[in-house]
């Protein structure tokens, strides 16, 4: 192979290959197979650059390659015939418009009707097909204008020729080679989509295509290439036409009698085939249908709907490809019913057929394991969700036809629950689940509004919680009974008599107690849904609830060596529904109190007994245990906090106690000397909610926290410590001003010595990680400038100040990031705005017109500025700042003279080497105008020419 190599990239070790590929030396297939990737390099890459005669090389090699097939009694393998064809093609391309304009001619007329020779045309047509049609390929202008000008070009010359070569091999072959057949008709699919339709769609070829319909190796290939026929665009008129002989020729031949077939993959080629026709259909419907002429336009509908029976058969067919593949058609053809002005019975019956059809094939088969499952289960789903389309169109067509016909399958179904096949059971509740949404309603509100909806659909929920289906002992209708019960939840407002029966379904084994972890961690979360929806019907079960769960909010330590019923996943949710069972109770404060201690204080327990132990760990799997459950004890208390809204605060239930122990107890692990990551991000996160919710009485603990999370810190543990600083500075702003200054330069010290740290030039994420800190870093700064408190930043002293503005600066102007220098020049005009004044800080409008102003230049200056990139968003965004920012300095410095002109104009300007025209004073205007940000990338695309 690496000899091979050697071969493509020598100048003229080509012509070795292309002697041995035309003189046939080498038996060899892996010697052939190379020698054609070396001629294929050559062409691909190096034609230009060759000589007349050795182009002419190449021809001569290829047709004397292609000659000696002729002759061999074998032929050659596969993978060197396509390589061979892939040659032949890319040949073609470079020279068909200019060196070898009798390029198919010349094959035509040398292979004539031998079987290999043909076999080679058509795999060629094929490469040509992929190089120059194929809209997946992506190509440059030029090779498209190149592609466009070759079909244009073979359209003139040889089209017609190929044509008739297609026929003659369709109609020579198809009883002794039907793998040549195959081939050309797989051809004449590829290349019809941009030939003149006549030569193809024409009595003589179609009736050919057809007979080959009833060939049985034939008869795939034939279908696809009648749908490729079917598919090119044509006068409305002219496709009805079509379509319709094409239908009475498969009619009469008997391929309308589905159920009589037996090949599946036939089939599905077929159903493939009739869909394209009926949607062929439907757009020349549509376009008659806006030209006004209501003869055609009717006869079109009455060709569609002549198709119905048909698509029914295969839309029920137990293969669920088959089926699947006509469901556009459906879909399309109910989208005709809806913009119909009335529907007829036979519409009407057509519609109910539809329905019946989907809620058939909406069943599951006995295969599909829901314990395991696969990739049949997958694709299952997928055309479940096809359906669901189906369904939808439906109820856009008829919703009353839908919510009967739907009524009446759930009905009879659960009056015979206990008797009837999971799958029965499972469709019926599937179905009233899937009218949530075939029949909207704002805000859930199902049962209020149309009375005979909100009537069927009270009929069908009561039955559902009240005729024991929830004990049907099978998966799917398990998690389909509670997913219905929690979309339809409004319905226990209006009838809240049933909660009790629900929630114990919930709370026994048919729910959080299920045999199957699959149901039980999505009962988890879709019973924390419920109790939130329906807080204020739950007072008089609070207690019960919390005493019947609450060995499932139990930390599991990993020692336990029992599988636990949830995952630490699921406990989220269980821990989030006690704190808002508690919080949206009536009980008194004191209770209340009670009850999130008695929630707390469990996990507060197991929470010291773990962090003692976790140092004294050895092994790092260990190690990594305990701290996922440390980090799950801290994760559940700081979820029960989601309970608590705006109006419902902490202090109000009496719980800010029990929180500030919550922070004393898990504040210590972030000193804890392993698993840092870990520990710090869930302590992190909890600090997070608690400034939510304890709000003041959250800052006691602040600054500990903050000297340990800045120790020994990684990019990653800053970039998430800033985000929190940033909250309390937004959020408290004065209260927390000296703790800012104190904080302040050790937090920015930290920043500057992780992004010194050297990394490899490769290492895109160490990269990414330092892009991130930046950004926070600067989002920070903004934060601290725009929340009011310039102390933070003037009291550092005169040194770090300086450094700090320089980093600003470095970022407005040297990093290729707009997200970063965005924020920059915000900063810098607020820094501006504070201390540029005459009241401002000593020597600092000196700093702006030594070091800022030349920032607004300097940034779109440099080569990684694109101002061609003008139109884009965060060009664009980028740029008005900068023009702002000169506003600021400009109307900050300038109302009562022209000191910002002339310093621009006498000093700056032509230390840039800028041109006197160009720095004349209403230049400067401009510049320092915001109306027309074209002006300004004018100025600068001249100032760097």
């Amino acid at each position: 192979m690496a000899y091979f190599e050697q071969l493509k990239e020598s100048q003229d070790a080509w012509e070795v290959c292309a002697e041995a590929l035309a003189k046939g030396i080498y038996n060899d297939d892996h010697v052939k197979f190379f020698c054609f990737q070396v001629l294929e390099h050559q062409i691909k890459f190096r034609h230009a650059g060759l000589s007349a005669v050795q182009q002419q090389l190449i021809r001569e090699t290829l047709m004397k390659w292609l000659q000696c097939q002729l002759m061999n009694t074998q032929p050659e393998k596969p993978f060197i015939r396509n390589k061979a064809a892939q040659v032949f093609a890319l040949t073609f391309i470079m020279e068909y418009l200019t060196l070898w304009p009798k390029f198919f001619f010349d094959i035509l007329s040398l292979v004539g009707l031998n079987p290999h020779g043909v076999d080679i045309y058509l795999r060629t047509l094929m490469a040509i097909d992929a190089e120059v049609v194929d809209r997946d390929i992506l190509h440059s202008p030029e090779e498209t204008r190149r592609n466009t000008l070759i079909k244009d070009t073979m359209r003139e010359q040889c089209i017609p020729n190929l044509v008739e070569s297609w026929f003659q091999i369709l109609q020579t072959y198809q009883q002794s080679h039907p793998e040549l057949t195959c081939q050309c008709l797989e051809v004449v699919g590829a290349y019809v989509s941009w030939i003149d339709l006549n030569l193809i769609a024409n009595d003589r070829f179609v009736n050919l295509l057809l007979s080959q319909m009833s060939v049985e190796e034939l008869r795939e290939e034939a279908c696809d290439c009648l749908y490729e026929i079917i598919n090119k665009g044509m006068d409305p008129v002219d496709k009805t036409k079509l379509v319709e002989s094409l239908c009475q020729v498969l009619q009469s031949v008997g391929f309308f009698n589905v159920e009589q077939e037996e090949d599946v993959d036939f089939l599905a080629k077929f159903s493939r085939l009739v869909n394209g026709m009926g949607q062929s259909l439907v757009l020349s419907w549509t376009k008659l249908a806006k030209t006004g002429n209501v003869k055609a336009t009717a006869e079109t509908l009455q060709a569609m709907e002549a198709k119905v029976p048909l698509l029914l058969q295969l839309l029920v067919h137990e293969d669920d490809d088959i089926s699947a593949n006509i469901i556009g058609f459906c879909y399309e053809y109910l989208h005709v019913l809806k913009q119909l002005p009335q529907l007829t019975d036979q519409q009407k019956t057509n519609i109910e057929a539809i329905m019946l059809a989907v809620m058939k094939k909406l069943t599951y088969d006995d295969e599909y394991n829901f314990e395991n499952e696969g990739e049949d289960e997958a694709m299952f789903v997928e055309y479940r969700k096809q359906l669901k389309m189906l369904l939808d169109r439906l109820a856009q067509v008829s919703p009353e036809l839908l919510l009967e016909a739907v009524r009446r399958v759930f009905t009879n179904t659960m009056q015979n629950w206990q008797t009837a096949p999971f799958m029965e059971v499972e469709v019926a509740i599937r179905l009233l689940y899937m009218l949530g949404e075939a029949l909207p309603a704002s805000h859930g509100a199902h049962f209020s509004g149309d009375t005979a909806k909100a009537s069927a659909l009270q009929d069908m929920m009561r039955t559902l919680v009240s005729c024991g289906v929830s004990s049907y002992q099978h998966t799917s209708v398990a998690l389909e009974f509670f997913e219905t019960v929690v979309r339809y939840d409004k319905f226990f407002i209006v009838e809240p008599q049933h909660i009790p029966s629900v929630l114990m379904a919930f709370l026994d084994q048919r729910g959080l107690r299920h045999n199957s972890p699959k149901v039980r961690s999505r009962v988890a979360y879709l019973f924390s849904r419920f109790i939130k929806t329906l807080h204020k019907h739950m007072n008089a079960f609070i207690e019960d609830i919390l005493t019947r769960i609450q060995d499932l909010l139990e930390l599991a330590p990993p020692e336990n060596g029992f599988p636990a019923l949830l995952t630490s996943d699921d406990q989220l949710f269980m821990f989030e529904t006690a704190g808002v069972l508690i919080v949206n109770g009536e009980s008194p404060v004191e209770r209340k109190q009670a009850m999130m201690r008695g929630l707390l204080t469990p996990l507060m327990d197991a929470f010291r007994l773990l962090l003692a132990k976790l140092p004294q760990e050895t092994e790092e799997e260990r190690q990594a245990a305990l701290a996922d459950c440390l980090s799950h004890a801290v994760g559940f208390a700081s979820r029960t906090s989601k309970a608590f809204s705006n109006k419902q605060t902490v202090k109000q239930c009496g719980c800010t106690e029990v929180y500030r122990d919550c922070l004393q107890t898990f504040l210590p692990a972030l000193s804890c000397p392993v698993q840092r990551g870990v520990l710090r991000s869930s302590v992190r996160s909890f600090l997070h909610r608690m400034i939510i919710c304890l709000e003041e009485e959250v800052l006691p603990f602040v600054p500990a926290a903050s000297e340990h999370m800045l120790k020994d810190c990684e990019a990653k543990d800053l970039q998430e410590f800033i985000p929190l600083i940033s909250q309390i500075t937004a959020k408290f702003k004065q209260q927390v001003s000296p703790f800012l200054q104190q904080i302040f330069m050790p937090l920015v010290l930290a920043i500057f010595e992780v992004l010194a740290r050297p990394a490899e030039d490769n290492d895109q994420a160490a990269a990414l990680e330092k892009q991130m800190l930046r950004r926070s870093y600067f989002s920070f700064i903004q934060t601290v400038t725009g929340s009011g408190m310039n102390e933070v930043m003037a009291n550092q002293g005169a040194e770090n100040i300086e450094r700090v503005v320089f980093t600003i600066i470095q970022g407005a102007v040297d990093f290729p990031d707009p997200i970063a220098q965005k924020t920059c020049f915000i900063i810098l005009s607020k820094l501006v705005e504070l201390w540029g004044g005459k009241d401002g800080m000593v020597g600092f409008p000196d700093f702006i017109y030594k070091h800022i102003v030349p920032a607004c230049f300097l940034a779109p200056l440099k080569p990684t500025f694109d101002l061609s990139d003008a139109q884009t968003t965060k060009t664009t965004s980028l740029f008005l700042h900068i023009i702002q920012f000169d506003c600021c300095i400009f109307y900050r410095h300038c109302r009562s003279g022209p000191e910002f002109i002339q310093f621009l104009q006498q000093e700056y300007l032509p230390s840039l080497q800028v041109s006197p025209e160009i720095s004349q004073v209403r230049s400067a205007r401009k510049l320092i105008k915001p109306a027309n940000i074209f002006t300004h990338y004018a100025f600068f695309q001249r100032a760097k020419l």
